[in-house]
C-alpha cells in the first residue's frame, strides 16, 4: 500500500496596504492543504517515519500527545488510510473511563473514528514517557510496534521538515514558523539557503526549546520570537481572536489560535514595530494545526471572548 506521495505546498502573497505601507512582502505557504486530515507540518513529519515503519515490518504505530494534539489525530488518520493499527498515550487521565466527556472532544472522539486506541497516564507518568521502564511497559501491554514521539520530532521526522522549503523559496528573505516541539524549525533551518535567517514565534512559554531544536539543527540561523505565546500554550484574548477572524475575512486562510494565528499575529506587530528592512520578502509557514479550532470553541465560549469565524475542521 502506498504511503504519503511527496507533495509541494502552495504559496500565496497577502495583499494588504499595511504591507504596503512598510514595503514588505508576506508570503503564505499553504502547508495546511496537503491533506484533509494529515496536514501541515504533520504531513511532513509522519512521512518518512510511516515509510520506514512498513520497512521494518510494523503494523502498529504508537505515539503521546495531549488530549487536543493535532498529531494525534494526524497519527490516527494515517494509520486509517494506510493500513497501521494506532495507539496514542494520552498526556492526564481525567478521561479514562469517560466516554461521556471523550465524544465530547472532538480530536479525541475523531481519532477514535480512525481506529485509534487511547490510553490515558497521568502527567507524572507522562512526564516519563521516554524512560525504559514506560517503554517495557508500553511493549507488553500492546506488543511490538514502531514508536513515533510526542509531536511527531525525532530525525526523521525532521528529516520530512525540510522538505517544507522548496528550491523556489530561495527567494525569500526570511522563514517564519509556529514553534511547538522543535522539530518542524529544527527541518526548515537545515534545508534553508545561506542567506535566510528563520524566525520561529513558540506556542508556549519554555526555556528548553533551543536545546530541543540543536539536537537536530545543523545551524543556527534562526531565533525565537518569544513575545507572542500570550500567556502559555493554548492560551488566548480578545486581540488574537479578532485578529484570525480578520484575517479570514479579508485573505480567506484560517489560522488556528493555538499555532499559526499566534506567528501571524506576531508578524504584523514586528512589522508595524519596522522590525524588517523595507523590501523584505518573508515566507510564513502555515503548519496547520486547523482540527484544534473546533476543541478551543468551548474553551473562548466559556471565557466569553468572541467567537472565532474560521470554519469547522470536522464538519
Amino acid at each position: 500500500m502506498t504511503i504519503l506521495p511527496e507533495k509541494s505546498a502552495e504559496t500565496v502573497e497577502i495583499r494588504d496596504i499595511r504591507l504596503e505601507q512598510k514595503q514588505i512582502r508576506l508570503f503564505i505557504k499553504r502547508e495546511d492543504k496537503l491533506h484533509p486530515h494529515i496536514s501541515g507540518n504533520k504531513y511532513r513529519k509522519l512521512y518518512f517515519n510511516l515509510i520506514e515503519a512498513r520497512k521494518q515490518n510494523h503494523d502498529t504505530i504508537l505515539t503521546f500527545g495531549g488530549a487536543f494534539s493535532n498529531h494525534i489525530a494526524a497519527t490516527a488518520a494515517a494509520g486509517k488510510e494506510f493500513g497501521f493499527r494506532t495507539v496514542g498515550i494520552i498526556r492526564g487521565d481525567e478521561l479514562k473511563n469517560r466516554p461521556d466527556l471523550i465524544r465530547q472532544n472532538p480530536t479525541l472522539s475523531f481519532a477514535l473514528r480512525q481506529g485509534m486506541k487511547l490510553y490515558f497516564v497521568d502527567r507524572q507518568t507522562y512526564r516519563e514517557r521516554e524512560s525504559e521502564h514506560f517503554q517495557s511497559f508500553l511493549r507488553r501491554k500492546f506488543g511490538r510496534f514502531y514508536p513515533v514521539p510526542q509531536g511527531g520530532t525525532n530525525l526523521l521526522g525532521v528529516r520530512g521538515a525540510e522538505k517544507i522549503l522548496s528550491p523556489e523559496d530561495e527567494k525569500f528573505d526570511i522563514i517564519t514558523t509556529a514553534v511547538g516541539t522543535g522539530g518542524t524549525i529544527a527541518g526548515i533551518v537545515n534545508a534553508s539557503f545561506p542567506h535566510q535567517q528563520i524566525l520561529g514565534f513558540p506556542a508556549l512559554k519554555e526555556n528548553y526549546l533551543e536545546r530541543e531544536i540543536d539536537r537536530f539543527a545543523v545551524k543556527k540561523n534562526y531565533t525565537l520570537i518569544r513575545d507572542y505565546h500570550f500567556g502559555g500554550f493554548a492560551k488566548i484574548n480578545a486581540s488574537l481572536i479578532r485578529f484570525i477572524n480578520d484575517f479570514y475575512r479579508k485573505t480567506g486562510i484560517p489560522l488556528d489560535p493555538v499555532y499559526t494565528g499566534k506567528m501571524v499575529f506576531g508578524l504584523y506587530d514586528l512589522i508595524s514595530k519596522n522590525r524588517f528592512t523595507p523590501g523584505t520578502a518573508i515566507l510564513a509557514v502555515h503548519t496547520g494545526g486547523l482540527q484544534g479550532i473546533d476543541g478551543m470553541r468551548r474553551h473562548i465560549a466559556a471565557k466569553k471572548l468572541p467567537p472565532l469565524d474560521v470554519p469547522s475542521f470536522y464538519g
